[in-house]
């Protein structure tokens, strides 16, 4: 089956959906450890969530790039991501989905989620025909999504290792049967449409 160009594919039930950060350990461990963020985690800072592991996996080289050493799936609730997806922006400028470069800018401005596509990867981390959604978070979102959205933090750096010491082996299906089940996510139309540059 052929995949759409934009799709949001995510571990989710009937309430939340897992998404995945990195963070060096004094950060990502005491996460863990009380399932929320510590107070040294800057809040005034854009935060770029990710539904998919392989791209985040692409993006902390499996959790061995400094400062992304632990990878955290952090489960939030549905309503606290479509509520970003509903206040989101591109994050940049496409020609036919804005009037204009200006009335772009203003909407950025006033966002406090932004939407970006990005190549979707395979187990090898090489990039995919099709995207995947991030999601940066900023002002009222980031402060939501610390303190109401998150449901759980879990530490999937063992995951990331083990998924890798398979690959680097060659066992490309042990690896893929280790990956987290990411089914498309339904969200209406009408929100992603605005949303798909």
């Amino acid at each position: 089956m052929d995949e759409p160009h934009h799709r949001i594919r995510a571990l989710h039930t009937d309430s939340t959906i897992t998404v995945y950060q990195a963070y060096a350990p004094e950060i990502g461990l005491p996460a863990v450890q009380e399932g929320r963020f510590p107070a040294a985690w800057k809040r005034d800072r854009m935060t770029w969530i990710k539904p998919s592991f392989l791209w985040m996996m692409y993006r902390c080289g499996w959790g061995a790039k400094a400062g992304q050493e632990t990878v955290l799936a952090v489960e939030i609730t549905r309503d606290g991501f479509e509520w970003a997806l509903r206040h989101a922006c591109l994050s940049s400028y496409v020609r036919g989905v804005h009037p204009d470069q200006a009335a772009w800018q203003r909407q950025l401005k006033r966002a406090p989620a932004r939407v970006q596509w990005d190549p979707e990867r395979d187990l090898h981390l090489r990039p995919m025909p099709y995207r995947s959604l991030q999601l940066g978070l900023s002002g009222e979102a980031v402060r939501r999504y610390a303190d109401e959205w998150t449901v759980a933090i879990r530490d999937v750096t063992p995951l990331a290792h083990e998924i890798h010491a398979l690959v680097s082996g060659g066992d490309l299906d042990s690896a893929a049967q280790l990956l987290p089940q990411e089914d498309p996510y339904p969200m209406e139309e009408e929100v992603l449409a605005p949303l798909q540059g």
